[in-house]
């Protein structure tokens, strides 16, 4: 029953602080998950632990995986471009970027290990499949840290921007808007192309 209750006040404690933020009553988190809440200081012994907790799951929900080969590399970065849109652009992914920027400057040593399990942790896989691709001399050698960077930050940088503050993307439908996305990229970073 222990590891029960803590999971459910880890998830009770998720849709709370998404919700109303850092600001959330540990009151309202106990409610919400069914136990008392010295059940809840039982598994953490304050709110500022158990939003570091939720903080670093949080980050790692925006992670996306990629095939091993990049053999059909459009094909591949289409899957994930889409998939990793869904992620970071959904009312969810939103929620938990505005949440956890808040809460940086509040949690400044916790920031850099949100950063390095989530977004970190992003660039590192998509840096590692670009790498191959350019090994197989499918893209033009580079830096594919920097290539993962602009990718992920063409996929969501002023969409989210856009959606933060409540404004439509428009009429383009997602795949289509994802492919164009994806073909820049290929044509910036092409095997044909100069550095």
């Amino acid at each position: 029953m222990p590891a029960e209750n803590r999971a459910r006040v880890l998830r009770a404690a998720s849709e709370s602080f998404l919700r109303h933020g850092y600001h959330t009553s540990v009151d309202e988190i106990a409610r919400r998950a069914g136990v008392a809440k010295q059940t809840l200081y039982h598994h953490f012994p304050s709110k500022d632990e158990l939003f570091k907790e939720v903080a670093c799951d949080l980050a790692k929900r925006i992670l996306v995986g990629l095939e091993a080969d990049p053999a059909d590399l459009r094909e591949g970065l289409m899957r994930f471009s889409l998939a990793y849109r869904r992620r970071v652009l959904c009312p969810e992914g939103l929620a938990m970027f505005r949440t956890l920027t808040a809460e940086v400057p509040r949690f400044k040593g916790l920031a850099k290990a949100i950063y390095a399990g989530g977004a970190g942790e992003m660039v590192r896989r998509l840096s590692a499949y670009l790498r191959k691709a350019m090994s197989a001399g499918i893209l033009r050698r580079g830096d594919p840290v920097f290539a993962a960077e602009l990718l992920l930050s063409m996929l969501a940088g002023q969409e989210r921007v856009r959606r933060l503050y409540g404004i439509a993307n428009g009429a383009e439908a997602e795949a289509p808007r994802v492919g164009r996305i994806v073909d820049c990229f290929l044509r910036a970073f092409g095997a044909g192309e100069r550095s």
